[in-house]
């Protein structure tokens, strides 16, 4: 989220980057590696191993400086771009929905 923040600017160009949510939280690979589950709303994610670093589109929206930040050696280790998961367990997530490792 703070990320969005930073590379997006306001809220209403979140949307740009075609993430599919947003959460406060430490996505760094320290604190989020591989295989950790996280509870948000009634579903369980899994975080991946496919690093999440962003395509042409987010190129085109918030410029090649943008890409070299999320992609730089200090932006792989802390996933500012977000990370990928896989659903463990369907369920609903609302906003305002809080986000914890399990």
């Amino acid at each position: 989220m703070r990320a969005a923040q930073l590379i997006a600017g306001s809220r209403e160009r979140w949307p740009l980057a075609g993430d599919q949510l947003y959460i406060d939280l430490d996505l760094g690979l320290a604190n989020l590696p591989a295989g950790t589950r996280l509870a948000i709303g009634s579903a369980v994610v899994e975080v991946t191993a496919q690093p999440h670093t962003g395509c042409k589109q987010f190129v085109g929206h918030f410029g090649m400086a943008a890409m070299d930040f999320v992609n730089s050696p200090e932006g792989k280790q802390l996933c500012p771009r977000g990370i990928n998961t896989r659903v463990v367990q369907a369920g609903t997530i609302r906003v305002g929905d809080t986000a914890t490792k399990g």
